[in-house]
């Protein structure tokens, strides 16, 4: 029992180092959305065009990381008949656990990540009075994986899902308990300072 209990305080307890602040500029795919909004094209469950940024602050095993994500069209199927223009951006703070560096110096460095932030939820419609924009708390989970090619630039992967809180939406059409949520797959540009 002590021996287990030796080697996993081992594995967790960090190892001498720095922390280190790293950059993902990213591209991703949204999917498997789902909402509660007025959806005239029922486009929130498709596919979708991901971008942003997220700037991480990670020690040997534990970091924080701001993630910035923006959705274009997210309401939209392509053939723009019912709506002018759609989007989802989120903004998050995050907790990042990671498996100690010393144990994947060479290799793919797995982490889980969670937090909370905010969901801006934009539609504008051809009739007006169908047309939204709000501002929800929301939540994050997920993970992936970080390789490094040089000392400084490598390649991230990571699946998110998000999800808003729920809150009284404003505007002509009012709806108490409006809910998004949808999953992100992303790959980043990896570059660490």
């Amino acid at each position: 029992m002590r021996a287990t209990l030796l080697t996993l305080a081992l594995l967790v307890l960090p190892a001498p180092a720095c922390a280190e602040w790293q950059l993902h500029p990213f591209l991703g795919v949204t999917f498997g959305g789902d909402n509660t909004f007025v959806d005239l094209e029922h486009a929130a469950g498709r596919a979708h065009l991901a971008v942003g940024i997220s700037g991480l602050l990670l020690g040997d095993v534990i970091g924080i990381e701001v993630d910035i994500g923006h959705m274009p069209g997210f309401f939209q199927t392509g053939d723009q008949l019912l709506l002018l223009g759609s989007s989802v951006s989120t903004l998050t703070g995050n907790v990042v656990l990671a498996v100690p560096r010393h144990l994947t110096q060479y290799t793919l460095r797995p982490y889980l990540v969670g937090g909370a932030g905010l969901m801006h939820v934009r539609s504008d419609q051809k009739l007006p009075a169908l047309s939204f924009a709000e501002n929800l708390p929301a939540i994050d989970v997920g993970g992936g994986v970080t390789g490094f090619l040089t000392k400084r630039v490598g390649l991230n992967w990571g699946v998110r899902y998000f999800r808003s809180v729920g809150e009284k939406a404003e505007g002509p059409v009012v709806v108490t308990g409006q809910q998004l949520s949808f999953w992100r797959a992303n790959m980043a540009l990896a570059i660490r300072y």
